[in-house]
């Protein structure tokens, strides 16, 4: 325990707990539980600028949409990642949850609905403290997880897409979404993108394996 649960407490906040049931789930559950219609979903390791506090307040005078996106800004090895995967980031996180929710997926997990979505000004600042072996450590849980729900779908995967997967997310992000403007942080950053997408494919096809055997 970091203490969240008592600092929150102290400060006045509602503290709901639940059992954890994957990120969308998990994330439905706690819009569920708002005593408002309009909700802004934030995780622990961001926060709001003071341009897209003023855009929020803004829009919510007098919304003329029921769901609106930010460009989230996101800090990796020190450095605020302007372009590559790192930026502009889209997330939908300011909605009427009568009118959008969360998905149920168990991993990058998004908002969805059928209305128009705006994009306001400023960025949502992720600033996480992990360091890099931490970061690989929920990136290799991710991919297992995802490679996982691939095969419960009846995904299959070939030996052309595990080898070219990582090149195309590389050419997309490094080279045509600017990404070596980054430096170093945006290279590592998309680095560890393409080995996600090659080794989510390259545990799917285990799974596959292992049935075939089976």
């Amino acid at each position: 325990m970091d203490g969240t649960i008592d600092i929150a407490q102290r400060c006045g906040a509602r503290v709901i707990q639940h059992d954890w049931c994957g990120f969308g789930p998990q994330k439905q559950f706690a819009v569920s539980q708002a005593r408002h219609d309009w909700v802004l979903c934030l995780d622990t390791d961001e926060r709001v600028s003071a341009e897209l506090q003023e855009s929020i307040r803004v829009a919510l005078e007098k919304p003329m949409r029921k769901a609106y996106s930010m460009p989230r800004c996101n800090r990796f090895m020190g450095r605020w990642l302007k372009h590559g995967e790192g930026y502009p980031d889209e997330s939908l996180r300011l909605f009427d949850r009568r009118h959008a929710r969360w998905s149920d997926d168990l991993v990058h997990e998004k908002i969805v609905t059928v209305e128009i979505v705006e994009r306001l000004a400023g960025d949502l600042m992720h600033e996480s403290a992990e360091d890099i072996a931490t970061y690989l450590n929920k990136q290799n849980r991710y991919t297992t997880t995802q490679a996982e729900i691939l095969f419960g779908r009846g995904k299959r995967v070939s030996f052309f897409r595990i080898a070219l997967s990582p090149m195309a997310r590389f050419i997309k992000f490094y080279i045509f979404k600017l990404g070596f403007l980054d430096g170093v942080p945006g290279l590592v950053h998309i680095a560890i993108g393409c080995f996600n997408s090659f080794i989510k494919y390259a545990k799917l096809r285990e799974l596959q394996r292992q049935q075939e055997t089976a």
